[in-house]
This record gives C-alpha cells, structure tokens and sequence, in this order.
C-alpha cells in the first residue's frame, strides 16, 4: 500500500465533505507528498492556515478546492491566498 515510505504519511480524516469520494469521517487516507498534484487528485492542503482534504481542480479561472458532499461548499482559491498542498492522497482506509 506504502509505495515510498520516505515521502507518505497517514492522516485521519474529520468530517463528511468528501463523502462522495468514498472518503468518510474517521478513515484514514494514505498521503504521499512526492506526487506531483494534478487536476482531480484527492489532496491534503492548507489554505489560509486551514487544513482541508479536497479534490484539486486547476482551470483557466483557478484553482478550487472542490468538496465531493453537496451539503459542503467549494472552495475558490483567492489569488492572494495562501494554498499548500501536503500531499496526493493514495488510498481510503475504512474501518469496519
């Protein structure tokens, strides 16, 4: 599951906003910060000193931050924002 031990980490995942990915309240994600985060990667990032796991969208218009639950926004990066990516997630781990 670990492709590059060096480079990945886990983080559990708090909330329901990406309960559409398959990604639910209490999994936790397998994140490798080595990836390259393109368009439509499940990413860990910060914005703005908030700590968020989104589907990455890039566009002509920007960058969004998109929620995969439609009870929760999505988020448009302001161009004077502060955005992080921490890392490419790779894998939902469920607990049963």
């Amino acid at each position: 599951m670990i492709k590059d031990v060096t480079s990945t980490y886990l983080v559990r995942v708090s909330g329901h906003s990406m309960d559409g990915a398959g990604i639910s309240d209490g999994d936790e994600l397998i994140v490798n910060r080595a990836l390259e985060p393109k368009d439509g990667s499940v990413v860990v990032a910060v914005l703005d000193g908030e700590l968020t796991v989104k589907r990455l969208r890039i566009a002509k218009g920007g960058v969004v931050l998109q929620a995969e639950n439609p009870e929760y926004p999505d988020i448009k990066v302001a161009e004077l924002a502060s955005l992080q990516i921490w890392g490419t997630a790779t894998l939902a781990l469920h607990h049963l």
